[in-house]
């Protein structure tokens, strides 16, 4: 794929995040193609679910939206968003994770269109049985609305216990049969997809609770997509949700997301606010926390924690150097609105160059977010999720092409 950044940089001296949209479509394909290269012959390819929860990942939901057109639906944790998307035109399938604090006159709203939610507990059955007998009194034709019963699986977390999940199952199956519900499915989330054989015992576990109730399956995640098993589940799966991947990011350390023929959709960036020598044996930053072992330029990057970027970044991390994307390591703690790096003996920067956390310089080089992340010990998806409001989002535009790869 080539793609091109014209940037249109921000006023002052703070950050940025350039989001590539198409990068974000890029991904999306990548990931159809994988997958109906691993459905047999005779099975339907599962349609995806693309996840845009957490502001697409930090990426901008508005963003991640004119990028995933072609995703056959969108998956979210708040009402609020399933609102948003409706708004902004989104008229596929919404599947809301997340039925917590929603009451049954909620899901009344015909704006919703065809909405699918997550039933995780007893309550929350309850309070689909009572939404379905407010609208059928109201209902002209049959229900929009469809229902997944989550099994608790390993994560131990959301869900039905394994000796709970039939019953539950066959009271929403029954709303279904009535016409009051358009359908009830299974769905899980893996607790260890990165594992090849954790992931299949999670999977025929999973098999073992749903064994003998018919209805679709919702599975899958990233991990389970990228590693040796595509997420298929069984030739009757007939949804995989898909979140990290659609950014450009691997879920298999210490793979990257480039290696696997994904581009990343972020890269964020910040001006060299001032390049200053120190001397051999000079301590910098907060707690004399890095001392110059020889004659060298420090640089001052305007980036912090207090934007997003881990303290302990400093320790292992480096970030992209000017134009060219000279790699450098951080000098010294992390501030709350800066951080420093060691430009060495001879730098060729200047005040006022782009430097860049993760994600590709301004002439293509490119640092890994993954890399980033393993620097400071979490993971791409953490690093991306955690920028604050302080970083404006970005969507770049056509300018000089660059080989992404």
């Amino acid at each position: 794929m080539t793609y091109d950044f014209q940037p249109v940089l921000p006023r002052g001296n703070g950050p940025w995040a350039h989001i590539d949209t198409r990068a974000i479509t890029h991904n999306l394909e990548w990931v159809k193609r994988r997958v109906q290269s691993h459905a047999g012959v005779h099975s339907r390819v599962p349609r995806i679910w693309a996840v845009v929860k957490a502001d697409a990942y930090g990426h901008g939901i508005s963003h991640a939206l004119s990028a995933l057109w072609g995703a056959d639906g969108l998956c979210v944790t708040t009402f609020n968003d399933v609102v948003l998307l409706r708004q902004c035109g989104w008229g596929k399938p919404i599947l809301l994770l997340s039925l917590w604090g929603i009451s049954e006159t909620d899901l009344l709203d015909p704006s919703l269109g065809q909405l699918h939610v997550v039933a995780d507990d007893t309550p929350q059955v309850e309070m689909i049985e009572r939404w379905a007998q407010i609208a059928q009194h109201n209902r002209s034709k049959r229900s929009s609305l469809h229902v997944w019963v989550r099994a608790e699986g390993k994560l131990k977390t959301l869900g039905f216990q394994e000796e709970e999940y039939r019953s539950a199952f066959l009271r929403l199956r029954a709303l279904a049969d009535a016409g009051l519900l358009a359908e009830v499915g299974h769905l899980n989330h893996y607790a260890a997809s990165e594992d090849a054989h954790a992931l299949n015992l999670e999977r025929q576990a999973f098999l073992q609770t749903t064994h003998g109730l018919s209805g679709p399956y919702c599975t899958g995640n990233s991990g389970a997509l990228c590693g040796e098993g595509p997420g298929l589940l069984k030739e009757t799966s007939e949804w995989l949700r898909c979140g990290l991947l659609l950014y450009g990011a691997s879920a298999l350390a210490p793979i990257t997301g480039p290696e696997l023929g994904l581009v990343p959709a972020m890269s964020l960036q910040a001006r060299l606010l001032s390049v200053r020598q120190v001397r051999a044996g000079v301590t910098v930053g907060y707690g004399e926390s890095y001392r110059a072992e020889r004659d060298t330029f420090i640089g001052t990057v305007g980036i912090g924690y207090g934007h997003g970027v881990p303290r302990r970044l400093w320790q292992r991390g480096t970030v992209l150097a000017g134009h060219d994307g000279r790699e450098v390591p951080l000098a010294g703690r992390v501030a709350m609105d800066c951080l420093t790096v060691d430009l060495g003996p001879d730098p060729i920067e200047r005040v006022g160059d782009i430097m860049t956390i993760w994600g590709r310089a301004p002439n293509g080089t490119l640092l890994p977010v993954e890399k980033t992340a393993a620097a400071c010990d979490t993971i791409a998806a953490a690093l991306w999720t955690g920028l604050t409001s302080r970083v404006p989002l970005i969507a770049a535009t056509s300018a000089q092409s660059q080989q992404a790869s």
